[in-house]
């Protein structure tokens, strides 16, 4: 039985990702955050129904992406992956250590490549960083362990991509919400 034409083409996709997961994981990674940070904030954009996308968001969130959303994972990965080998102390490490700090640089990142100052960069992140940080580990920390424990190596970084484009469109939607209050304020 031969694959239908879309069925194909999506194979062919997720083979050729996983060939250049393989041969260049950090260039892989780094560009493939990009395209998911930049999606994951045009679709909140699209979702709170605004009337014209805002350019220096989604491309705050692309730099992002690109610089530290696939290269800080995969060499935090790497050397927590070489040191342990039991799932639930990988989570409590990702979860308790790399998470907390890992928000502290998106929260302050995503600020200073919209153009803002340090100083507004560092406001914002007090405000929003306990609720987003407790937001995560409420709602992403079943989804890690899964992963950590029963997803196959090879598709780790597949998975950790979706639930990384769902948490992409909820932090843009966080940020832009404080935004508007911060406006009216």
């Amino acid at each position: 039985m031969s694959l239908s034409k879309p069925s194909e083409i999506a194979f062919n996709l997720v083979a050729s990702y996983m060939n250049n997961l393989y041969n260049n994981p950090i260039k892989t990674k780094a560009i493939t955050s990009c395209v998911i940070a930049t999606l994951g904030n045009y679709i909140a954009q699209k979702t709170q129904g605004v009337k014209e996308i805002d350019h220096d968001t989604v491309a705050s969130y692309g730099i992002f992406g690109l610089f530290f959303g696939g290269t800080v994972p995969h060499f935090f990965y790497k050397i927590i992956y070489k040191y342990f080998k039991n799932p639930l102390a990988i989570l409590m490490i990702e979860r308790l250590l790399y998470t907390p700090c890992f928000q502290v640089l998106a929260l302050y990142m995503l600020a200073r490549f919209e153009g803002k100052s340090h100083q507004q960069a560092s406001t914002n992140l007090q405000r929003l960083y306990w609720p987003v940080l407790s937001a995560n580990l409420k709602y992403l920390t079943l989804l890690q362990f899964i992963n950590i424990r029963y997803v196959p190596p090879m598709l780790k970084v597949l998975v950790v991509n979706f639930i990384g484009l769902a948490w992409t469109v909820y932090l843009a939607n966080v940020r832009a919400r404080d935004a508007r209050r911060q406006r009216r304020n």
